[in-house]
């Protein structure tokens, strides 16, 4: 019976074909259906593609059609798929064409890690027979291979095809671009694009679409690569005529730009925006960039205006334009100013949220308004605006520095009993405050609580704990330690990294070596040569267009390079265990800490040169410490060499590092070159507490008690409160300098802030009261 059908079929099969002498070819397009059900069946069966060599079916005359039809069937396993296709590939009478390969490639996309070899091999037949690849299925395979996250294969795919990358649609890159930023591979991502830029002629750059440049150029922005950032920048400059073309494009480098430092570029770009042949007018997005630009590069001044100049430039502002703007103020202490837009924004119908609330609290904390910070926090959750950890953190570290630490402590340990709004960073800060008052054992069993209950002990903890060991000569608690940090490596790789660092300074080798004269002397009178002039904020220029609509910020634009970084408002971020390799520079402050906290000023500028001969870059606050020391023991020219050489090797000050210029002038008896700098200061946007204090500490032990005056007012203008320090310094200068109805008049003014006393007042009063006895004694004599 079944030789029978066979018969009938090889029968039927006869009838429906032309025949020649070594081939058969199908009379109709049912003829031609059938002829590939019938291979299809025959490919489906065991043997496969040997059912194709028996018989009348081995003398049929392939053809593309015919082939596509077979390939294209979704009844036909894979498998199949690939032995028909190189069956078809050894007929001496038929090649493959682009669109035969086309299928067989997309096929196997479908699933690319299994069927990666086979893809790999056809695309070397494709090589070898000439045939081209089309740019479709290109971009098939890529996006096959990046979706299954085989980002390798996807790179061999592009470096198989090198020789032919003129003859594809640049849209295919731009794809697969996209493609790679959006899951976070920009390594591959950046060289899909130089790879692209590299190889397209001048012309053909043109059709490289822009939106994927700007992604990538935003995903940069956002993973903190400055210098990948600034390549892809550059190299499009240099491909991509006008680069940036589009608002977009402008507004993600002056958004990146300012906030590394950069301001004059971000001016710059600001300035060539608006004089493109079809100038582009900056949008909200705009401003609300060139505002935190100016906020950051502690030009709070000029951010104010330009946020006056943004109210009346047809722009409303929206809530990233308020935080921006609040935060900026918060962080240079400008609290009135901060205090005002936070109203402005209530009003305008916009409800601050959890990181604004914590930025103004921060503020007032800082700046010693603890009673505004309360009201602020119960406002805060009066209007059902949730507090984070982060605010819970703001506030028992506010708390500890306006000396009410029970109350941060009894804060502290509520949170721990509800369980929750506690976190490393929390316990780091109170281990902190508690190290400062000596109590290293309550610090370690916070630490072994810290452990327990699953967070990371990271190095701003550590280095805590040890300065505090080392400070009380408790060398012995170490080991203590040592056994409550059971979680990962980090400790043990700090104590053998100070074990190599002992051994290296006890070296014979560089024993002998005189570290004194390490840094070139000078004379702290030059610091004025130091600070790039800069043209006071309030001075407004005429602008070039006086139709413009920003004519402050074109102002600004034109006077880009005029424009010195005096200070920035950043912070630092905080250091967590990223491994034993991650915290060299952090390591060498924590150590610097240690020595200079002893006074082994030697062995501090022995470790500095050890750590500048590996290679390791010291950062602002390194220079600060070591300024510090020496302006406190009275190098003041080796101080200033330190200065000198920070201002070679760091972009920017900070606010520490003017407060020991001012302790340095103060300790020279130049305070009037005190007040020149703060003056060039006032002009940048801000002081802080600390700074405020040292200047009418200066000004006051110099005798200039009308400038110290006036900076206490000043002081209270920009939102600060004077603080303990304040009333007790200006108590001590004028007691001292036998102006006693003044003293007597800031006591009163520090009874009446509420502001409570310490120790140091104590001592002050006695004095002041020694001072006042005298002073009576002498009317009675007269």
């Amino acid at each position: 019976m079944l030789h029978g059908r066979r018969r009938l079929n090889r029968t039927l099969f006869r009838s429906l074909f032309v025949r020649s002498k070594t081939t058969v070819i199908p009379k109709t397009k049912l003829d031609t259906f059938l002829l590939v059900a019938s291979m299809v069946k025959s490919l489906s069966e065991p043997g496969g593609t040997s059912n194709l060599n028996n018989g009348d079916t081995g003398l049929i005359s392939l053809s593309d059609s015919l082939v596509l039809e077979i390939l294209t069937r979704s009844s036909l396993d894979v498998s199949k798929k690939i032995d028909f296709f190189k069956w078809c590939s050894l007929r001496h009478n038929y090649k493959h064409s682009a669109g035969t390969y086309s299928q067989m490639l997309k096929t196997l996309s479908v699933n690319p890690v299994i069927y990666k070899d086979y893809i790999f091999h056809f695309l070397s037949s494709m090589k070898q027979e000439g045939v081209v690849l089309d740019s479709s299925t290109f971009k098939s395979l890529l996006h096959s291979f990046i979706k299954s996250g085989n980002f390798d294969a996807a790179l061999e795919i592009l470096d198989h095809v090198e020789n032919i990358l003129d003859k594809l649609n640049p849209d295919v890159y731009n794809s697969v671009l996209i493609a790679l930023v959006r899951s976070n591979h920009l390594e591959m991502a950046l060289f899909t694009l130089f790879k692209l830029l590299d190889s397209f002629t001048d012309k053909d750059v043109s059709f490289i679409d822009l939106a994927a440049c700007n992604e990538l150029l935003i995903a940069l922005r956002k993973a903190g690569m400055k210098s990948e950032f600034r390549n892809v920048f550059d190299k499009c400059r240099q491909k991509i005529k006008n680069f940036p073309v589009d608002l977009r494009g402008y507004n993600v480098c002056i958004h990146a730009f300012g906030n590394w430092g950069d301001l004059e570029t971000s001016l710059n770009l600001f300035k060539e925006m608006k004089e493109k042949v079809v100038s582009l007018a900056p949008d909200l997005c705009t401003y609300n960039s060139l505002i935190q630009s100016l906020c950051f590069n502690g030009k709070v001044n000029d951010a104010l205006i330009v946020w006056e100049e943004l109210k009346s430039s047809g722009h409303e502002p929206d809530e990233f334009t308020y935080r921006i703007i609040i935060q900026g103020c918060c962080k240079c202490y400008r609290m009135n100013d901060a205090t005002k837009i936070f109203s402005e924004m209530q009003h305008n119908g916009f409800r601050p949220d959890t990181i604004v609330y914590n930025s103004v609290l921060d503020g007032f904390l800082k700046s010693r308004k603890l009673m505004e910070a309360c009201q602020l926090f119960e406002k805060m959750v009066d209007d059902g605006v949730r507090a984070s950890c982060c605010t819970y953190n703001i506030l028992i570290d506010g708390l500890f520095k306006n000396r009410r630490g029970q109350a941060a402590y009894a804060l502290f340990g509520d949170l721990k009993k509800k369980g929750q709004f506690v976190d490393g960073i929390t316990y780091s800060i109170v281990i902190l405050h508690i190290c400062r008052e000596g109590m290293i054992e309550e610090a370690l069993e916070l630490v072994e609580e810290m452990e327990s209950r699953g967070f990371v002990v990271d190095l701003v903890t550590i280095t805590h704990l040890l300065v505090a060991i080392s400070t009380e000569s408790r060398m012995d608690l170490t080991d203590r330690l040592l056994k409550h940090i059971k979680n990962g490596n980090l400790m043990p790789a700090v104590l053998e990294w100070k074990a190599n660092m002992e051994a290296l300074m006890k070296d014979p080798k560089i024993r002998k070596k005189d570290f004194t004269p390490m840094f070139r002397k000078g004379d702290f009178r030059e610091i004025m040569s130091l600070i790039t002039s800069c043209e006071s904020s309030s001075s407004r220029k005429e602008a070039t267009d006086p139709w413009s609509s920003s004519p402050y910020m074109d102002h600004l634009a034109d006077e880009a390079k005029s424009q010195s970084q005096l200070l920035i408002s950043s912070r630092g971020k905080r250091v967590q265990e990223k491994g034993v390799h991650s915290f060299d520079s952090n390591m060498l402050n924590t150590y610097l800490s240690i020595y200079l906290t002893k006074g082994k000023l030697s062995l501090a500028c022995r470790l500095f040169d050890i750590f500048t001969d590996l290679g390791v870059d010291p950062v602002n606050y390194t220079y600060n410490s070591l300024m510090s020391s020496l302006v406190k023991k009275g190098y003041l020219n080796e101080a200033y060499g330190v200065l000198s050489e920070m201002g070679e090797k760091v972009s920017s000050a900070d606010v520490a590092t003017y407060n020991v210029i001012f302790q340095a002038l103060g300790k020279m008896g130049r305070a009037d070159l005190a007040g020149a700098v703060l003056r060039k200061l006032t002009e940048g946007g801000f002081l802080d507490m600390v700074m405020y204090n040292t200047l009418i500490s200066v000004l006051g032990k110099g005798g200039r008690f009308d400038e110290a005056n006036r900076v206490l007012e000043q002081m209270k203008k920009s939102g600060i409160n004077p603080d303990v320090v304040t009333y007790n310094t200006l108590i001590e200068v004028n007691s001292k300098a036998g102006r006693l109805k003044e003293a007597r008049r800031f006591l009163k003014m520090m009874v009446d802030a509420g502001c409570a006393p310490n120790h140091v007042t104590d001592t002050i009063l006695e004095f002041l009261e020694k001072e006042i006895r005298k002073e009576k004694q002498k009317q009675k004599e007269t």
